[in-house]
């Protein structure tokens, strides 16, 4: 929300820093931080089934990048929100911790009906005493009450607005004071606590286009994410430390990049910083997508090398056997929902970029081109052939010590992470193996289990789950810690 509300703010710091006065605010804008690129909200990747996906990788981030919302008038509150969108993240593999009547999440213990094994958290700015909420089941996140297919309308709407008050999203959850300053008449401020949330914390694609970029993820990485989210929110539970949220120094996409950190992406984005140091370095939603998806397939698996000097990439491999490149990582997108009657279904989601110096544009339309990007199957087989290529190339640490001249002092670190980095191939590889003939059939919504066949080299179907719902977890043994 602070996002949203902020993209004229912006335009007003950066013309009171260059002394251009208001009027030159509309220019500084242009060319610090221009708003550019086609707001596309469709990816050419096969049609894709989170049930399916989840029985290979059943533990997973999945951060998206959702649009600006604009509200229709003569239904409640009128919500209005800027093209810059906003962000939210979904977890596979925790949950909700019941009872607790405050936003704590832990490890699903298995016994969540189908559809419950997870958890969408939004940041929001309207929060005083927590950083973040947390909306049990990815079905209610995102699409709130409504079944497939179904449009929105006055009724599906209140049905998810009564859904969402019965799940107590925001129970423990106090609002700024101001966050009530344009409450309409008549309204309870329990009833616009969740009439203001709607399609931005919660049923996200009754309001909002969205472009998602999913990261599987160890389930000791998950639990490292959830130990992270709750000390973050137990900072403000109490109400002695308030929450804040500005659009240079801690929005959402400050929140989603250091979820992601926390599991071992990338390096956190520090918070709060001097105003003047944010204002050229600050994460937005659809930059932070297009950040993921390189991040998470466009590392040089086949450079050990350049591997070991990514230092939370080497740290990755080290301590969970995990790069952040890697098979699963696809990205995903989903229109507003139609037809509608609540909200304008011509939504906007753009870059921020440099108007001289910007790619965000470029690299977006590569991740759309390539189906390795958005597609399982396409994505798997490229990631085999890498392994693949990899492995029968395979050369000593010395050998690539002194191509890349390396210090003699880096020698051991080197030879112990080229070891690991080795050991990893070779898992990982027949697991992405294994996956890809778990996915060769014509109908999507099976799922075959595969495993390795006693004394023979590759991999036999063993049996067949057609009903994902219920298959087991992880059959493939894709994620198991070693």
């Amino acid at each position: 929300m602070a996002l949203e509300r902020g993209w004229l703010r912006i335009g007003r710091v950066c013309a009171w820093i260059a002394g251009l006065g208001p009027a030159g605010a509309s220019m500084t804008v242009l060319l610090l931080l221009a708003g550019c690129g086609d707001t596309r909200l469709d990816l050419p990747g096969a049609s894709d089934d989170p049930a399916l996906y989840a029985t290979i990788f059943p533990d997973y981030i999945e951060v998206c990048a959702v649009s600006g919302i604009t509200k229709k008038p003569g239904f409640g509150f009128e919500h209005h929100g800027g093209s810059g969108g906003h962000a939210v993240v979904y977890l596979n593999g925790a949950c909700r911790k019941p009872h607790s009547h405050y936003p704590e999440l832990e490890i699903c213990d298995g016994t969540e009906p189908a559809g419950q094994a997870g958890v969408g958290l939004s940041s929001n700015g309207h929060f005083s005493n927590a950083a973040w909420v947390a909306t049990p089941g990815r079905d209610f996140f995102f699409d709130g009450a409504l079944q497939p297919n179904e449009g929105v309308n006055p009724d599906s709407y209140a049905r998810t607005l009564t859904e969402a008050k019965r799940l107590g999203i925001y129970d423990g959850v106090r609002f700024h004071p101001d966050a009530f300053a344009d409450m309409p008449d008549g309204m309870t401020q329990d009833d616009f606590r969740y009439e203001v949330s709607i399609a931005t914390d919660y049923a996200i694609s009754l309001g909002r286009g969205r472009l998602c970029a999913r990261q599987p993820v160890t389930p000791a990485q998950m639990q490292r994410v959830v130990s992270y989210l709750n000390a973050q929110n137990a900072r403000y539970r109490d109400g002695s430390r308030e929450f804040d949220m500005t659009v240079l120094g801690n929005n959402c996409s400050h929140f989603t990049h250091n979820v992601l950190a926390a599991a071992g992406l990338w390096a956190t984005w520090p918070t709060d910083r001097f105003f003047l140091i944010s204002a050229f370095s600050f994460p937005v939603p659809k930059n932070e997508f297009v950040n993921q998806m390189r991040r998470s397939n466009d590392l040089p698996l086949d450079d050990p090398v350049s591997l070991f000097h990514d230092v939370p990439a080497r740290r990755a491999l080290l301590s969970d056997d995990w790069l952040p490149t890697g098979p699963g990582a696809i990205a995903t997108a989903s229109t507003i929902r139609i037809p509608n009657e609540i909200y304008d279904t011509d939504v906007k989601l753009i870059f921020y970029d440099s108007l001289i110096l910007g790619s965000y544009q470029r690299q977006f339309d590569r991740i759309a081109a390539e189906r390795r990007y958005t597609d399982l199957a396409e994505n798997l087989r490229y990631f085999a052939s890498i392994y693949r290529r990899t492995i029968a190339e395979r050369r000593p640490a010395d050998w690539w010590r002194t191509r890349a001249g390396l210090p003699s002092g880096e020698a051991a670190s080197f030879a112990l992470f080229k070891q690991r980095y080795d050991e990893h191939n070779d898992r990982i590889y027949k697991r992405v193996e294994r996956a890809r003939l778990a996915l060769r059939r014509d109908t999507r919504g099976v799922v075959r289990l595969a495993h390795a066949e006693p004394g023979r080299a590759g991999v036999r179907v063993d049996k067949v789950c057609s009903d994902t719902a219920k298959c087991p977890a992880d059959p493939l043994g894709f994620m198991k810690p070693f």
